[in-house]
C-alpha cells in the first residue's frame, strides 16, 4: 500500500502496527485522506488478519487531536456534515465488528475522533504522562460526538460517567481513564509497547463484557432515568435555546442508539438543526479564538521558564504560586514573614490533594513551594511576579530591590488591576524590563492572562511574558496599560449599572436572575459581593469616574458590609453561598439589555482606543475573562449579530 500519513509495520508474532503520522503536520488529525487510508489499511487486515492490530502515533504532541478543523468548519450545511458523520461512523463501526483484537496505545491528547476511534478498538492503553487526557469535546462546539462515542462509551464506562464527560467536554487524564474503565491499563512511557503487545495476545474478554449490571440496565430498560436526570443537571447550566448540543447527545443516546445520522432532520437535536444554529458558529468562532490565543508567546522560543518567585502571599499571590506549581514550576513564596505564608502554603497543600489525587504527587508538589520571607529566590528566578496591595509607593520600592538582585534575562512582573505600568517603572533603572502579568480571581478557575504592556515595556519582555503564560496553562491577552486594561474596564461599566439598578428599587435577585437567563456565569449583583463592595467602591473610582456611585453600595461600604467575605453585602451569605429571595416580576430580557449595553459600549470604545488589538481579541478577552455567554461568539460579535442595544 502506498499510505501518506499512516505507517503498516507487520512483525514476526503477528502483531500489526498502524501508526499515524499526519502529513504537514505536528498534530495527528482525522481529515478525509487520513480516514481513506484507515480503510485500506483495515482492508488490507482484512486479506491478511493480524494476530492484533495495535494504533499508534509518531507525533510527539499526542495521539489524535480529533478531526480536520479546516475540513470540520466547511462543513457548513446539513448535507456536508452527513458527509463527513457518515464517513467517521461507517469507518469507526467498521472498525468496531474486527474478530481480531484491536487496541489503542494513548500518548498525549486524545480528543474529539481520537477517542472515538479508541472506543471502537477492543483495548485501550493509556500511558501514564501528565499529557495524556481523554477527551469528547464536540459540545463546546455546538456539535455531539456523531463517529460512535454516544454509542460506545456508555457501553465502556457507563451511561453517567459517559454523560458526564460528553455533556461537560472535560479531559480524563490516565490515572482516572484507568479508573473508570476507559482504559484497560495504565502503564509508564518505557514498557507501553510490549504492555500493548501483552494484552492484545492476552485473548482477555473485551471491556464492554465487564460493565456491571446495574450499569448494563441504565443502558437499556433504565435509560429513561438516566436521560431524566442528565437533562436536569444540564438545564442548570444551559437553556436549551442557547447550547442546543448537549440536549441533542441525550437524545440521540435515548431514541437514536447514539446514531446522530438516524435523526429526523425535522428535529430541534438533529444533526440539521445542530448545523443551522448560530450557537455553532458562533462557538466554533470561540475555539479559533482561543487558538489564537495560544499563538501568543510562540515567538519567545528560548524562553523555558522553570523557576517562579511571587512577592506577596495573600489569596491572590498565594493562588498564583499554587498555580505555577502544579504546572511544573518551582516557586519561592515571599511575604513579610513564614507566619503570612504559611496560609497560603496550606491552601496550596489542599489544592494539591484534590487536583493530583494522590497524595505522593501533591507532597512532590508541595516540596516544590517554598517559603521564602528574605526573597532569595529573586536571584534564580527566570519569572518574578508582585501580587501586593494596591500602593504605588511600596511598589517601586519592592521594584527597585527586585531589579537590583534579579537575572538579567528575568521576567519583572506586576498582578497590578488598578495602577499604571508607567506609573510603578518611574524607580527602574531599566523601564523597560517591567510588564504586567494580571490573573483573575479565582486563579485556577480562569483561564485568560492579562499581559500588560507599558510605555516602555520592550517588546521581547511581553513576548517572554506570553510564553510564560502559556507555559502555565492559560491564555495570554495582549492589553496596552490603561486604567482596568480589557476585562476590568469593560465590567466595571457593566455592575455600576447593576448596582445603579438596585438604587431604583429592582432586587438584586431579578437583576442577577436577568444576566443568568442570557447567558452569564453569575449575575452582577452576586459577583460584587463576591469579589468584595470594598473593591467595588474603588474600582468604581478608577475605572468609571461617576460623581455618583450606586448609593447602596456606599451605604453597605460604610457599614463594613463588603459581601462574601464580611457575610453581609447585597445579600447575606451563608457557606459561602448567597441567601436569595424570589425573583421580582418584570421584563427580563430589557433589564438584561440595561445592563449589557455599557459592557458593550466599553469594549467598543477599548477596541477603538487600541487597549486590545482588534475586536476578535476582545471578543476572547471579555469571553474567557469574564464568562461573557460564549453562545454569543463575544460581546462585539453580538452587537454586531443583533444591532445597537
Amino acid at each position: 500500500m502506498n499510505l501518506k500519513n499512516w505507517k503498516l509495520e507487520r512483525e514476526a508474532d503477528g502483531i500489526t502496527w498502524a501508526i499515524l503520522d499526519t502529513a504537514n503536520s505536528s498534530t495527528n488529525t482525522l481529515g478525509a485522506e487520513v480516514m481513506t487510508e484507515l480503510g485500506l489499511i483495515l482492508a488490507e487486515c482484512e486479506k491478511n488478519p493480524p494476530r492484533g492490530l495495535i494504533f499508534k502515533s509518531a507525533k510527539e504532541a499526542g495521539f489524535i487531536a480529533g478531526a480536520n478543523i479546516e475540513e470540520f468548519t466547511s462543513a457548513d450545511t446539513p448535507e456536508k456534515a452527513r458527509v463527513l458523520i457518515q464517513r467517521g461512523w461507517d469507518s469507526y463501526n467498521r472498525l468496531a465488528a474486527v474478530r481480531y483484537p484491536t487496541l489503542a496505545l494513548v500518548r498525549g491528547h486524545c480528543m474529539g475522533g481520537g477517542t472515538e476511534l479508541a472506543l471502537a478498538c477492543r483495548y485501550r492503553i493509556a500511558v501514564d504522562e501528565p499529557g495524556t487526557k481523554f477527551a469528547l469535546p464536540e459540545v463546546m462546539l455546538g456539535i455531539v460526538p456523531g463517529w460512535g462515542g454516544m454509542l460506545r462509551l456508555p457501553q465502556i464506562v457507563g451511561p453517567v460517567a459517559a454523560m458526564d464527560m460528553m455533556l461537560t467536554g472535560k479531559n480524563i487524564d490516565a490515572k482516572r481513564a484507568k479508573k473508570m474503565g476507559l482504559a484497560d491499563e495504565c502503564v509508564p512511557p518505557r514498557v507501553m509497547d510490549n504492555a500493548a503487545r501483552m494484552l492484545v495476545l492476552s485473548g482477555n474478554a473485551p471491556r464492554q463484557d465487564k460493565l456491571p449490571f446495574l450499569q448494563k440496565l441504565m443502558n437499556g430498560p433504565l435509560k429513561a432515568m438516566v436521560a431524566s436526570g442528565a437533562k436536569k443537571q444540564v438545564a442548570k447550566r444551559a437553556r436549551q435555546e442557547h447550547y442546543p448540543a448537549p440536549y441533542a447527545i441525550i437524545d440521540q443516546w435515548q431514541n437514536y442508539g447514539g446514531n446522530t445520522l438516524a435523526v429526523p432532520a425535522d428535529k430541534p437535536t438533529s444533526l440539521d438543526a445542530l448545523v443551522k444554529h448560530p450557537t455553532t458558529r458562533n462557538l466554533i468562532r470561540v475555539f479559533f479564538l482561543q487558538d489564537r490565543l495560544k499563538g501568543f508567546g510562540k515567538d519567545a522560543r528560548n524562553f523555558s521558564p522553570t523557576r517562579v518567585h511571587v512577592v506577596g502571599a495573600g489569596v491572590m499571590g498565594g493562588d498564583i504560586a499554587a498555580w505555577c506549581v502544579l504546572r511544573g514550576m518551582t516557586v519561592t513564596l515571599q511575604d513579610q514573614n513564614v507566619e503570612r505564608i504559611a496560609p497560603a502554603v496550606g491552601r496550596a497543600a489542599k489544592f494539591f490533594e484534590k487536583k493530583l489525587r494522590d497524595k505522593k504527587a501533591a507532597r512532590f508538589a508541595l516540596d516544590r513551594l517554598i517559603a521564602d520571607p528574605k526573597g532569595e529566590g529573586v536571584r534564580q528566578a527566570d519569572v518574578i511576579i508582585e501580587a501586593v496591595f494596591e500602593n504605588l509607593e511600596a511598589k517601586q520600592k519592592l521594584f527597585a530591590d527586585i531589579e537590583a538582585r534579579a537575572k538579567p534575562e528575568a521576567v519583572i512582573a506586576s498582578n497590578t488591576s488598578s495602577l499604571k505600568l508607567a506609573d510603578i517603572a518611574a524607580s527602574f533603572k531599566d523601564p523597560s524590563r517591567l510588564v504586567g502579568i494580571h490573573f483573575f480571581n479565582p486563579v485556577a478557575m480562569m483561564p485568560l492572562v492579562e499581559v500588560v504592556a507599558g510605555e516602555r515595556t520592550a517588546p521581547e519582555v511581553a513576548q517572554r511574558a506570553a510564553a510564560f503564560v502559556r507555559r502555565i496553562d492559560k491564555l495570554p491577552l495582549p492589553v496596552k496599560d490603561a486604567p482596568g486594561f480589557l476585562v476590568n474596564a469593560v465590567l466595571g461599566p457593566y455592575m455600576n449599572e447593576a448596582m445603579k439598578c438596585v438604587d431604583e428599587g429592582i432586587a438584586p435577585e431579578t437583576i442577577d436572575a436577568a444576566l443568568v437567563a442570557f447567558g452569564m456565569p453569575m449575575g452582577p449583583i452576586e459577583l460584587a459581593d463576591t469579589v468584595g463592595l470594598d473593591v467595588a467602591v474603588h474600582a468604581g473610582k478608577q475605572l468609571v469616574g461617576d460623581a455618583s456611585p450606586p448609593k447602596k453600595l456606599v451605604e453597605l461600604f460604610e457599614a463594613g458590609k463588603l459581601g462574601k467575605k464580611s457575610g453581609q453585602g447585597f445579600y447575606a451569605w451563608v457557606d459561602g453561598k448567597a441567601q436569595k429571595s424570589g425573583v421580582g416580576a418584570g421584563d427580563t430580557a430589557i433589564l438584561a439589555q440595561r445592563m449589557l449595553k455599557p459592557l458593550l459600549d466599553a469594549t467598543q470604545r477599548l477596541v477603538s482606543e487600541g487597549v486590545v488589538a482588534d475586536a476578535e481579541l476582545a471578543d476572547a478577552g471579555v469571553i474567557f475573562g469574564t464568562g461573557f455567554a460564549p453562545y454569543t461568539g463575544g460581546p462585539m460579535n453580538y452587537r454586531q449579530t443583533v444591532g445597537p442595544v
